[in-house]
């Protein structure tokens, strides 16, 4: 469970800075204290639900990107490749075969 936590706060901190937050904006616009960012952070204090997904919220990103590095976008792309690329080839299928 604690690499989760490390990938957490490893993850938090890659996304607060490329937002360009502070520590402090990121608590700001999280309703957090300055403090638990930071203890977050330094991995010495860990997150409720409700503020992974306030920190989430602040950072403009889904609470898994902050477990997973960019698992939305993932999810996302892959929904678009089967859509677009898969999806056609079982229609064109259906209208062979059946």
């Amino acid at each position: 469970m604690d690499n989760y936590f490390d990938d957490f706060r490893i993850n938090m901190k890659f996304y607060r800075e490329q937002k360009g937050f502070s520590q402090s904006e990121l608590a700001i616009q999280a309703n957090s204290s300055n403090g638990m960012i930071g203890n977050i952070e330094s991995g010495k204090a860990k997150p409720s639900f409700e503020n992974i997904c306030k920190i989430a919220t602040a950072l403009g990103i889904h609470p898994a990107d902050l477990f997973l590095r960019n698992a939305s976008s993932t999810v996302r792309n892959t929904k678009s490749v089967l859509k677009t690329k898969l999806l056609p080839q079982i229609e064109d299928f259906i209208e062979k075969e059946l």
